[in-house]
């Protein structure tokens, strides 16, 4: 059986799943399976998944807010059926974390001969990003597992919402540690000894990420290293 001609558009991306519309088929990688939709003025939207499908009414020229509102549709489907995919929302569910800076007055700005100008969808990429690191860290700091306790004990229990770190003081002198240290110096401190896990590697992601996460809870406070 032939299939029907098609016509079909990439509306956008999210999580790494391309949304594409299709009349009368549903494309699965490079095979497109016959569909019922079209025959009733509807189209039937489909993830690249090939499982998560909504229908919409074909009524003229669909606008952007309409084309947004499709894609939420299908991504709140593929959401409820693969919980814990969206992990930034639901970290941030349990717990406060402060946003990133506001950059969408660089939009349009030169970045110079090398990068060009900056678009909206840079500005995006870039929040995205450092909010996602910062809610690692917030994973890791509320979780005595993922710190390596051996008593059960993480780093939130002294420092509700990273209370009391303080990271805009140093470079500082730690009198526990008995020398002029950095907040990493002292976070490992505390793994070693009230968490009693083992330190971490300046370089480690799970350090990288406690660093963002305790430093963006502080957002707005001023510098002044070697306060005590």
């Amino acid at each position: 059986m032939r299939n029907p001609k098609r016509r079909g558009i990439v509306i956008g991306t999210t999580c790494g799943v391309a949304l594409v519309v299709v009349l009368g088929l549903v494309t699965q990688g490079s095979r497109a399976v016959a569909t019922d939709a079209g025959r009733d003025g509807t189209i039937e939207v489909a993830l690249c998944d090939g499982e998560t499908t909504v229908q919409v009414a074909q009524a003229g020229k669909p606008t952007a807010a309409e084309g947004r509102q499709i894609a939420d549709e299908l991504m709140a489907k593929w959401r409820a059926s693969n919980p814990g995919t969206d992990w930034v929302a639901e970290e941030r569910a349990k717990h406060k974390i402060v946003e990133p800076a506001d950059n969408r007055d660089l939009v349009g700005r030169s970045q110079g001969q090398t990068y060009g100008r900056i678009s909206e969808q840079d500005v995006v990429g870039w929040e995205r990003a450092t909010l996602a690191m910062a809610t690692r860290g917030s994973q890791v700091f509320h979780s005595a597992d993922e710190l390596g306790s051996t008593i059960a004990v993480s780093c939130d229990m002294c420092h509700p919402d990273a209370a009391n770190t303080h990271p805009e003081t140093y470079p500082k002198f730690q009198v526990q540690l008995g020398r002029t240290v950095l907040l990493r110096d002292m976070i490992n401190w505390c793994i070693e000894h009230p968490v009693r896990g083992a330190k971490l590697a300046e370089d480690d992601p799970k350090m990288r990420a406690l660093e963002a996460y305790i430093l963006a809870q502080r957002k707005g406070t001023p510098l002044e290293y070697g306060k005590h």
